[in-house]
């Protein structure tokens, strides 16, 4: 959430802090509510317009490059970077090349399944042989002018499409978005102090840099949206395996058929989220 803040909400959208509330959601994320009332009537297109230039949506890399400093242009030389490092990896057969293959085999997967693409499915051994091609002479190059074919017309879109793809590139990978919600104008919103009804945890209000996860006074949901108490306790009977929950620093573990004291917040934690239901 502080990405989608720092990279493109307040840099290229130009978004204001004076009208910007932020809240824990009570469960899975973070919400960023933008009250500027200049921007109050924009409709469900425009809001997908402003979702799809966050995710890249058919983004072009090389004129994102050649073009003015932005969140997306940043984000493309880190992608570039990461890229080549795990294609040196690959051809160099180093301790994580095969970790590296299956990854960008998977984001070349996905890259041919995409609308904004006409790719099709790309070989591990097409990876291998990109892989192979990608020597400092060639990438030297391509730093300096994007626009050189420097691994041939196919092999270097294909070069490009693993960029896009890069973990380090896709936003929306994370979860920073998320579409239907951003896009719906009836949407009913999360109202502040409310508890989340798959957890127990609290909707909670904090200032918007708490949401730096460099900050020394960043924001702690798991210490801080707690509402039950820590000191009553209940006995709890797990019917998931391979159970791990953490609230208040207290950690449990557990599987199926296992028998639990804990806290009064952990047991609603658990039982709300169906791995386990209180017994006497």
């Amino acid at each position: 959430a502080w990405t989608l803040w720092s990279e493109f909400l307040e840099p290229e959208f130009g978004f204001k802090e004076k009208y910007v509330q932020t809240s824990f959601s009570g469960h899975r994320g973070f919400h960023i509510h933008v009250r500027d009332p200049s921007l109050l009537h924009i409709d469900s297109n425009a809001r997908r317009q402003l979702v799809n230039h966050i995710r890249g949506e058919g983004i072009s890399v090389q004129t994102t490059l050649s073009g003015p400093n932005s969140g997306w242009q940043d984000r493309i030389k880190h992608g570039m970077s990461s890229v080549t490092h795990k294609l040196r990896v690959i051809d160099e057969k180093g301790p994580d090349h095969k970790l590296y293959l299956d990854e960008l085999e998977l984001v070349l997967e996905k890259s041919a399944k995409s609308p904004t693409t006409s790719g099709k499915k790309v070989s591990r051994n097409k990876i291998k042989e990109i892989a192979e091609l990608a020597d400092d002479e060639r990438l030297g190059r391509l730093n300096r002018d994007n626009k050189l074919r420097v691994f041939g017309e196919k092999n270097t879109a294909i070069f490009w499409n693993m960029v896009k793809g890069d973990s380090s590139v896709v936003l929306g990978s994370a979860g920073e978005t998320d579409e239907a919600v951003t896009v719906d104008v009836k949407r009913v919103i999360r109202w502040i102090g409310s508890l989340h009804g798959k957890c127990g945890l609290r909707v909670t209000e904090m200032p918007l840099e708490r949401l730096n996860p460099e900050s020394s006074n960043s924001f702690n949901p798991l210490e801080e949206s707690i509402v039950f108490s820590s000191d009553k306790k209940f006995n709890i009977l797990l019917n998931k395996d391979d159970v791990t929950a953490e609230l208040a620093g207290i950690r449990v573990e557990g599987n199926s058929g296992d028998r639990l004291e804990v806290t009064e917040s952990l047991a609603t934690f658990l039982v709300l989220k169906g791995w386990g239901s209180i017994v006497n």
